[in-house]
């Protein structure tokens, strides 16, 4: 018998939250077999058998917050029976007992076999925990009422039910009077009978929004806008989108503009690639650019790394390469951590103008919108339709002047609207 314990995360994470089991009790695994997939702060993470065996118990369920270290289940030897059959190893051991009457025996496992067989067909639907919760306290899952949408009976269902057995068999009806008689209060009596649904947040968006709201609160928070003519970049890419696709395998996007831009831009106002550790400023020499990517589960930023050395063309692949993991739920700690500055994109999602929020420590972050064709004016007499973005960056007024802020957008605008520049940039 060997216990799977929750292993070591991160430096900075310390629990997880059990996201899905995929395994049940009585499976057989191999070793590198995923038995379950935990969600961090951050990222999803799968855990791994380190050995063969069967999975005799799940200490565990979905929903669980479980510590570095935790044991979240048992594995058994091959021929080790799980711990929902004990039931089963009982039955095996009467005959040992009295063997002379193994006659008269078997008529009488016949009978409780019998007997056992509705039970097994009306077996209510349980988490293993609460199976193991139910058999300790001696409580019988039939009788307890689940609060899952689904009818799963859950841990905590067995232990309310096993906290007030009386109160529940006596006033069965009482708790739909209750919860109505509270509705008022946060409605009107109109809305009582309209129908909601509670739904618990993901580790991951209680992370976003704790993160967020600090954002707000810890830094002064400024945002500076401009526009960009998008009609240069748009020129070289219809120019050079087939050469560039056949030479590099992807496609020339938007994002590697931007990001050399902002590099770039960096390099000029470096107070905008620091950060605040307590009373100093620790400016960074490096360039590490977060890419935000909407995920089924939520915002994440990966990280580019040492964008200042990658080409047009690798800043392409690892984009893309980030962004499919992101929705495969397969980025790495590694890969999260240690971004100097954010590039987000609303425009993806249709948003015109909005105020990005930083993405705390780093003091600035840019913010890229939809491209919407307007008329420009040219000079005093001539106008034109032209492919226009507003452009947003956020910055901490702790560090960041506002001069220094919108001379930094100012710097990015410049070398998007005359990309060939980028070059010379480096």
């Amino acid at each position: 018998m060997s216990e799977i314990k929750v292993p070591e995360l991160a430096e900075s994470i310390t629990e997880g939250t059990i996201s899905e089991w995929l395994v049940e009790v009585g499976d057989k695994v191999t070793k590198g077999d995923y038995l379950v997939e935990l969600e961090t702060d951050k990222v999803n993470v799968q855990v791994s058998a380190e050995e063969d065996g069967v999975i005799t118990d799940l200490l565990k369920e979905a929903g669980d917050t479980v510590e570095v270290g935790e044991v979240i289940a048992k594995l058994g030897e091959g021929d080790e029976a799980p711990s929902d059959e004990a039931p089963a190893e009982k039955e095996k051991e009467e005959p040992k007992e009295k063997p002379e009457d193994k006659k008269e025996e078997q008529p009488e496992k016949g009978e409780s076999q019998t007997k056992e067989e509705p039970k097994e067909t009306d077996r209510p639907v349980a988490s293993p925990a609460a199976r193991k919760l139910a058999r300790e306290l001696g409580v019988d899952l039939n009788e307890v009422k689940s609060t899952d949408p689904i009818g799963r009976v859950r841990s905590e269902d067995v232990k309310n039910h096993a906290d007030s057995p009386k109160k529940e068999k006596a006033e069965p009806k009482q708790s739909k009077p209750e919860k109505q008689s509270s509705q008022p209060k946060q409605g009107s009596e109109e809305k009582d009978d309209k129908p909601v649904e509670r739904v618990k947040m993901s580790r991951r968006r209680q992370t976003i929004a704790k993160r967020l709201v600090e954002a707000q609160q810890t830094a002064a928070m400024l945002t500076t806008y401009n526009e960009v003519d998008l009609t240069a970049i748009n020129d070289l890419r219809k120019r050079r989108k087939e050469q560039f696709l056949q030479q590099n395998d992807v496609k020339l996007g938007y994002m590697s503009f931007f990001t050399k831009a902002v590099v770039a831009a960096l390099k000029k106002f470096p107070r905008i690639n620091a950060e605040i550790q307590g009373d100093e400023m620790l400016l960074k020499k490096f360039y590490d650019i977060g890419i935000a990517v909407g995920a089924e589960e939520g915002l994440v930023v990966p990280v580019v790394r040492d964008a200042d050395k990658l080409s047009f063309a690798q800043i392409e692949k690892e984009i893309k390469s980030l962004s499919k993991k992101a929705q495969d739920k397969k980025l790495t700690i590694n890969e999260l951590q240690g971004g100097t500055f954010t590039i987000t994109n609303g425009g993806v999602f249709g948003s015109l103008m909005s105020s990005p929020i930083l993405n705390t420590p780093q003091v600035g972050i840019l913010g890229m919108h939809k491209i919407q064709w307007r008329p420009v004016a040219i000079d005093e007499e001539r106008m034109e339709n032209r492919p226009m973005m507003y452009i947003a960056l956020s910055y901490d007024h702790r560090i960041v002047d506002g001069s220094e802020a919108v001379r930094f957008l100012v710097k990015v605008k410049e070398l998007l609207e005359d990309p060939e520049s980028l070059l010379l940039e480096g």
